[in-house]
């Protein structure tokens, strides 16, 4: 006794074996990336879905397949067949999260999910209850099972083992992947079908009595798992939207915090320029580069004159506006390679790159004089305030930050002594 198949429920079979495939991807992909309870959600959630997935694509072939006489099938083996499709999804799914880097576990997570796709079919084959019994083509069984294995491992294979490449090759990999998964589950069902052989007398015990559940009962059921699984999905999807929002709101924090943190280690909290930790820093890339571009450097020591007498007649409030406004000047005098740098207090340091003369340095004294030199309005008060430099030259007067910034310092007191002389080099 022949049958014959409803091309519409097919397609919709493989459509459904497709997409119980993805899904079980997606949630293993998450398992293998999270820990705890969220763990557990996935592997319960994957294993759910597909199992229940598997199980829904099998009963839908059912129904694509239609004999001439009525059909039925017996309740508990259609629920065991269920029950052990979640059971051994799930199993599958916790192997394979510690997989990556074992191929003998590997291989058994595709050995469980190939004898799960396997033995739904042939015990929800069995819940129709034929008689004389289903006689079966023992190679076409031998080729069912060999299809599904196979086919589970080399979607898993290839779901896990190219995670490295990038975000649009894994999302093609993991769909290519469900489709070999999804083809494996149908061709595991067709060929399993193709095996069975019906004796031309035979009939359905169940579908002959009012025990077993008929196809409009059976279609009601694999609606619901169907739509349940489709909830899974949505559900997954919506939960992994927002753990990317949460992380993406976690890592912004945490580069604020890090970046607060870089600026309290490495900045001065009033003016905003590198302290002295990353003022060593500089000096020593500018040695580098020196070394490399046959080049010279100069380090300008810059201390304010006469800038107590600011803070004791107008408060610390405008005696801190104006080493801003100084930082600022100084900043619009020298190259945006350049540096400038607040050792505390009223001091300053200018390190200027790349020099090719040093008269390059003095000419950059000049202007940063002039500059100081200049009427600052800081709260209402027309200021005046002048400075003294000191100038060390690498490699002339140091090769090292501490040897060039005591030669800077001690030119920087000569020209305190010397008045109207305010860049001795």
């Amino acid at each position: 006794m022949n049958g014959e198949y409803n091309l519409n429920l097919v397609i919709v079979s493989v459509l459904i074996a497709f997409a119980t495939s993805y899904t079980a991807l997606d949630m293993l992909t998450r398992m293998r990336n999270s820990t705890g309870k969220v763990f557990w959600v996935c592997l319960f959630g994957g294993a759910l879905a597909m199992g229940c997935g598997i199980w829904s694509m099998h009963f839908v072939g059912m129904l694509a397949f239609s004999l001439p006489v009525p059909l039925g099938y017996d309740l508990p083996l259609t629920l065991l067949s269920l029950v052990i499709s979640i059971a051994i999804s799930g199993a599958a799914l916790w192997i394979m999260k510690f997989s990556m880097l074992n191929d003998s576990l590997t291989a058994v997570g595709a050995l469980f999910m190939g004898i799960g796709i396997v033995s739904i079919h042939y015990i929800g084959l069995s819940a129709m209850q034929m008689s004389p019994p289903i006689v079966y083509d023992s190679s076409l069984v031998i080729l069912s099972i060999f299809t599904a294995i196979l086919a589970a491992s080399l979607a898993l294979y290839l779901a896990f083992r190219l995670q490295n490449m990038n975000s649009r090759i894994i999302v093609i990999t993991k769909l290519f992947s469900a489709a070999v998964l999804g083809g494996a589950i149908s061709g595991t069902h067709y060929i399993g079908l193709a095996a069975a052989h019906f004796a031309p007398n035979s009939v359905s015990l169940v579908g002959a009595s009012s025990e077993g559940i008929g196809n409009l009962a059976l279609a009601s059921i694999v609606a619901l798992i169907t739509i349940l699984v489709l909830i899974i999905m949505l559900v997954a999807a919506a939960f992994d939207s927002y753990s990317a929002i949460v992380n993406a709101k976690l890592a912004t924090s945490l580069q604020t915090a890090n970046d607060e943190l870089q600026s309290i280690a490495f900045y001065d909290n009033l003016t905003g320029l590198p302290n002295r930790l990353l003022l060593e820093d500089r000096l020593n890339r500018a040695i580098y580069r020196a070394e490399r571009n046959c080049k010279l450097f100069a380090c300008l020591l810059i201390d304010l004159d006469k800038f107590k007498p600011v803070n004791d007649t107008f408060g610390h409030h405008v005696g801190d506006g104006l080493l801003k406004a100084v930082a600022h000047r100084m900043r619009d005098s020298i190259r945006k390679d350049d540096t400038v740098a607040r050792l505390g207090g009223d001091e300053f340091v200018v390190v200027l790159n790349d020099m090719e003369r040093e008269e390059y340095a003095g000419a950059i004294s000049e202007k940063i004089l002039d500059k100081i030199k200049q009427i600052f309005h800081i709260e209402g008060h027309e200021l005046t305030i002048s400075c003294s430099i000191g100038i060390g030259i690498y490699p002339r007067d140091g090769i090292t930050p501490k040897t060039l910034l005591i030669h800077a310092d001690k030119a920087m007191y000569q020209a305190k002594q010397k008045e109207g002389y305010k860049t001795p080099t």
